[in-house]
């Protein structure tokens, strides 16, 4: 199974067919080993190679395990750093991946390029060369991969840039100004960009700082922009939740939880705003986990762990639910996998959830520590990181 990025060859973290566990217990439990470092990046795989992020003792770490979870090799880079949230580390990026090779992003500003047998192409510090962090948070956004490299997103409030790396040599590409002045901390972002092609064309489309755009993947050109999410100019709405796009449509958390959108980002490059915006919801959405769209459905997990299904073409709220109740939070966006929804919450807790009829709670597991990283599916099987374990749970035995 190919599974290149953090919500998967299509960013809407929908498995292909397979066979998944219905529970997380010891019973489905096919391994779990100890991680060289702390981490929050969501494991992905090609090829059966299983790579992750980590970081230890100021260093930024690229790990890859087998099938069995045998750490194959590590690759360490210097000038790591850690985490300011309690629930952050300086691999909160996922990596990506290719056939050919591996791309890990830090906090630190690292940039490496590997071979799947771990050999180093290229590094260098996009900090270093474009500029300081300033966000005031710990760096969110996963790189992205296009026919032309490699794409990072960097929405802060100074020195906002897309970027454009040549995979074979480090060398830049392009590089774009992704600047919008907004209100205190609203123009921060810790999204991950999303990939389309229409007609021929790749558009990345980038969500953060209170606009959705689509630059060119080629040229880094920047074709379409809509704004309209903070029509009051409020502050602190640094968005956290990236946006999932579904046949030419992005569906948009924003407002930290309390908005829902639906913004076409196909057909016209002049559109309108007006012509864009498709829907917005009130009161339903997220902060943190990034929704789940297959089949005209809208799978939204919010913070506090109430679950909803939307109409992707209305909008209406066809059903929400709450999972258990805790004072802990989910980070980690929802996995769909066999008809049903992995919601992990950050204290370990997993809830596996049948939607194929409605909500049904269907089990509750524990994985025994903190998790931030968003499940993985794999053959016949699903894998979950947590802060310091990799483990791997067989569909096989879990019905």
């Amino acid at each position: 199974m190919e599974w290149p990025s953090w919500r998967g060859p299509h960013g809407n973290a929908v498995a292909p067919a397979g066979e998944y566990p219905a529970e997380i217990s010891d019973a489905t439990k096919a391994w779990e080993t100890p991680l060289p470092g702390e981490g929050t990046s969501t494991p992905v795989e090609w090829g059966g190679a299983i790579f992750l992020t980590a970081s230890d003792d100021g260093s930024d770490l690229v790990c890859c395990y087998s099938q069995e979870g045998e750490l194959q090799w590590r690759v360490a880079l210097p000038g790591g750093e850690g985490g300011k949230h309690k629930s952050a580390t300086g691999s909160n990026p996922s990596a990506v991946c290719n056939a050919d090779y591996v791309v890990a992003y830090f906090k630190s500003g690292n940039i490496v390029c590997l071979t799947h047998d771990g050999d180093e192409l290229w590094r260098k510090n996009l900090q270093e060369e474009y500029g300081d962090d300033s966000l005031w948070w710990d760096l969110g956004t996963s790189p992205v991969l296009t026919s032309a490299g490699v794409a990072v997103a960097v929405i802060q409030e100074k020195n906002a840039y897309l970027v454009t790396l040549d995979l074979k040599s480090g060398q830049e590409v392009w590089r774009a100004d992704r600047h919008y002045a907004r209100p205190r901390e609203s123009d921060q972002a810790y999204t991950t960009p999303a990939v389309i092609s229409e007609d021929g064309r790749e558009t990345i489309v980038t969500w953060g700082a209170d606009h959705l755009t689509g630059h060119d993947a080629q040229s880094g050109k920047l074709l379409w922009e809509c704004g309209g999410f903070n029509p009051e100019n409020q502050g602190m709405w640094r968005v956290i939740a990236s946006a999932t796009v579904a046949d030419g449509v992005a569906y948009v958390p924003y407002g930290r939880g309390d908005y829902f959108a639906a913004v076409r980002v196909t057909g016209p490059a002049d559109a309108t705003q007006e012509e864009r915006w498709l829907w917005n919801a009130t009161r339903v959405g997220a902060d943190v986990p990034s929704p789940v769209i297959v089949d005209n459905r809208i799978y939204n997990l919010e913070d506090r762990g109430t679950l909803s299904c939307l109409d992707a073409k209305s909008g209406e709220v066809l059903w929400s639910e709450r999972l258990p109740r805790s004072n802990r939070k989910y980070y980690s966006s929802p996995l769909l996998a066999g008809g049903r929804l992995y919601c992990a919450r950050e204290d370990g807790a997993v809830f596996v959830v049948s939607v194929k009829d409605g909500f049904e709670l269907i089990s509750e597991g524990d994985l025994g520590g903190e998790i931030v990283a968003t499940p993985t599916p794999t053959r016949d099987g699903v894998l979950f990181r947590t802060r310091s374990k990799l483990l791997r749970f067989d569909g096989q035995s879990g019905g």
